[in-house]
């Protein structure tokens, strides 16, 4: 990685930055609705839903993190396209800068306002009873597959981002993202499921790693959930990078 892409890699990064800054009502949308969701199962559905765990806030607050990160990527699609509208993609070819550091601007950005997001989510989780005895090391493993999957769906944020023909399209990529923890172990265990679905919950991505979290916080044993779950984010993340990248190459060729 040379220095010229790393300096001006550090200079876009700021510049994106700032238009989060600027406009903190993006991170203020990104949790409304996790947060929304949280307050309506535990206070809604909690009690109804028998998922053996002490508390119900401490079992679903995986999958509304994952929800969260959903939520969140949809902006880093949104503010691609805005500048490829914009010409700023263009703009930046006539300067000499390394071209892919446009987009890891933008990619970085969705690390740092994610974790901004993820952060808020965590802190009303501790305020609706949210408690954990996860010792750091577990909470750093946490910490670590949350940026991991992070990272796997802004990746894949990238290509609408890069490649829609209007704001809508560039974002509405995230609707299944967001409802897919409602067909894994997220809210209910996935034994309470007709067979097809819990079928399919058990073999999709969310469920290892919301069971993966899960484990963690509770200090639970974590089994193969964790393997898997990372092997779901890098082979994401890895396909994903491959497609953006071929994206953008064809849309500055």
């Amino acid at each position: 990685m040379s220095k010229r892409f790393l300096c001006d890699t550090t200079v876009l990064l700021g510049r994106t930055l700032r238009h989060i800054t600027r406009s903190p009502d993006t991170i203020i949308t990104t949790v409304i609705m996790p947060i929304g969701m949280m307050l309506m199962f535990v206070y809604v559905f909690g009690g109804a839903i028998n998922t053996g765990a002490d508390s119900y806030v401490n079992y679903m607050l995986p999958g509304i993190l994952l929800i969260t990160i959903a939520s969140g990527i949809a902006y880093t699609a949104y503010r691609l396209f805005m500048d490829m509208k914009v010409g700023i993609f263009e703009r930046f070819r006539s300067m000499p800068t390394a071209r892919s550091s446009v987009l890891w601007a933008h990619v970085l950005t969705s690390l740092v306002a994610n974790s901004i997001s993820l952060a808020v989510v965590i802190l009303v989780a501790l305020l609706m009873g949210f408690r954990s005895s996860a010792e750091a090391p577990a909470w750093l493993a946490v910490a670590g597959i949350l940026l991991l999957f992070t990272l796997a769906l802004t990746w894949i944020a990238v290509i609408p981002g890069l490649s829609a023909k209007t704001v809508e399209g560039a974002s509405a990529f995230s609707y299944p993202l967001i409802l897919l923890p409602f067909l894994s172990s997220a809210f209910v265990p996935t034994d309470t499921m007709p067979g097809p679905v819990r079928a399919f919950a058990e073999h999709q991505p969310v469920t290892s790693i919301v069971n993966a979290i899960r484990a963690l916080l509770s200090q639970q044993p974590v089994g193969t959930d964790i393997w898997i779950a990372l092997a779901w984010c890098v082979g994401i993340l890895a396909v994903a990078y491959a497609f953006a990248m071929n994206t953008y190459r064809s849309k500055i060729s």
